[in-house]
């Protein structure tokens, strides 16, 4: 039985999916807007049935190591599931992120919303006719308050 700190250090020792799809069928971009962090998750997609498929996932991020280790257990998840399973899979992160200190949770959050963000823009692609790239910001704060609002006095 694997123990979650092994799990976690694997996570960060060789994540999972992190790189790039160049010829992506769509990329959506989760953005910190304080302090700049940004995920880039890039899908290949395909159709069966009445639903898309997430073929391929892979992400890239301009983040702390946290980032990256959530990067690497959500794409793991979304690898071949249907858009309506990813859905799901964003509502509970994002669920599970409200019981989650703020400063905790952004990095989490980053990387859910980048996935909504791609898939929100594949959808969109195929109303308009062309690729379009979202970027939806998160709520959360990498930064505890308290020291957000220290550094705020500061640059006054």
């Amino acid at each position: 039985m694997i123990n979650v700190d092994d799990e976690l250090i694997e996570h960060m020792s060789s994540p999972n999916n992190y790189g790039r799809i160049d010829d992506a069928d769509s990329i959506g971009i989760g953005e910190n807007p304080q302090n700049g962090e940004k995920v880039i998750i890039y899908l290949n997609v395909s159709k069966k049935d009445d639903d898309f498929f997430i073929e391929d996932i892979k992400f890239e991020a301009i983040a702390c190591m946290t980032t990256v280790v959530a990067g690497s257990i959500i794409t793991k998840e979304a690898k071949e599931i249907s858009f309506l399973t990813a859905e799901e899979l964003v509502a509970v992160t994002l669920g599970m992120l409200e019981q989650v200190p703020p400063e905790q949770a952004a990095c989490s959050e980053m990387v859910a919303v980048a996935l909504k963000a791609a898939m929100d823009g594949f959808k969109l692609s195929l109303e308009k006719g062309e690729k379009k790239t979202l970027i939806y910001k998160i709520e959360q704060s990498c930064s505890p308050e308290k020291e957000f609002n220290a550094t705020q006095e500061e640059q006054k």
